[in-house]
């Protein structure tokens, strides 16, 4: 396992930085939910409710490939 170490600004909130990394891990297949969920802190649930907002779909679809079955 890798560690990396940041130094954030003191205004940045460490959890919605954490969350946003581990949406894009998340999204990208590299870190399982469970694990994501870990990264920031938090339960799987939560993470699983959250994500969304992050513009990531638990589902693995976007909204285009939702959409192309009724495009053709």
């Amino acid at each position: 396992m890798k560690t990396v170490t940041l130094s954030l600004p003191e205004d940045m909130n460490e959890r919605e930085f954490k969350m946003a990394v581990a949406a894009v891990l998340f999204d990208k297949a590299v870190l399982s939910s469970g694990q994501a969920a870990s990264f920031v802190g938090i339960s799987k649930r939560e993470f699983i409710e959250t994500v969304g907002k992050y513009g990531v779909s638990i589902f693995g679809e976007t909204t285009d490939d939702l959409k192309a079955p009724f495009n053709a």
